[in-house]
């Protein structure tokens, strides 16, 4: 599922692409890709027609762009959601669920999503910061994020300090990749209590997790295969620069000691045994 990263290289195509632009008209081709519009789908339709996108914003890995209408068109990407800005006369691609084109006749907007685990809709009201994403707490990159919040957060879960990084009530954006690289950088095993990350570790730790984010974005975000790319169809490369994640067997760069794979929420996790031995009562 794409991250912080990845998000943000699509928000940043949008901001480009269709900010500024107004819709002409919206073909919905398959219904679960705006299952979360309970209006349904000529609802959706009807609502953007002739609306203007006046920016594109994100929090965490939710993406919005607001309307003129003060609504705005929220979008999850799911496992495979791919948003494109293409030139009209491009062929469909096999898996568009929704096309978007603009009064200007220049390149259209595409959903597209293979596994339909992505979607879209139109939040009422919902320009400043739709209701459904309200409750996702701010990210590391956000001007706006409050470190000591974090901390004093983090220490207080009583859980493993992977399973804290997941938690988007505490910290958005950071997913399975980010948070393994992240521990990997501070040396702590994901199972290591919260209650006994010491204060400047987890400064120390929330820093890794801002590095491993920025350096990710520096490189368009991490592709393992085609169905993550940026609006304009391209990969990202970060895939090359991980350190520990999907790198079971594998020398650690930075002691030597063959890397592991453990199960964790039905994921894998990856670290070091050296350099990231499991805590005795991890949690």
């Amino acid at each position: 599922m794409p991250e912080l990263p990845e998000v943000e290289v699509v928000r940043r195509g949008l901001e480009r692409g269709v900010a500024g632009r107004t819709v002409a008209a919206v073909q919905v081709h398959h219904p679960r890709a705006v299952r979360r519009h309970l209006a349904g789908a000529r609802d959706f339709e009807a609502l953007l027609a002739g609306r203007t996108v006046l920016a594109a914003r994100r929090r965490g890995k939710y993406l919005w762009l607001p309307l003129d209408s003060g609504d705005a068109l929220t979008g999850h990407l799911g496992m495979s959601g791919q948003l494109l800005v293409v030139p009209p006369e491009k062929a469909d691609e096999a898996h568009l669920r929704i096309r978007f084109a603009f009064t200007d006749g220049g390149r259209e907007l595409r959903f597209v999503d293979q596994r339909t685990f992505g979607g879209l809709a139109v939040v009422a009201g919902g320009a400043d910061l739709p209701s459904t994403v309200a409750h996702v707490a701010r990210d590391p990159l956000d001007p706006e994020f409050d470190d000591d919040a974090f901390v004093r957060g983090l220490r207080a879960k009583r859980s493993g300090v992977k399973r804290a990084l997941l938690d988007q009530t505490l910290v958005s954006g950071i997913g399975n990749i980010y948070a393994d690289e992240a521990l990997w950088r501070a040396r702590l095993h994901g199972g290591r209590p919260t209650e006994g990350v010491t204060r400047p570790q987890a400064r120390a730790l929330l820093q890794h997790v801002r590095d491993v984010l920025q350096e990710s974005l520096e490189q368009g975000g991490t592709s393992f295969d085609a169905l993550y790319v940026s609006t304009e169809g391209v990969s990202g490369l970060f895939a090359r620069s991980l350190n520990a994640y999907g790198r079971e067997g594998e020398p650690c760069p930075r002691c030597g000691t063959a890397l592991r794979r453990e199960v964790f929420m039905n994921r894998s996790s990856f670290s070091c045994p050296r350099c990231q031995p499991r805590p005795r009562h991890p949690r």
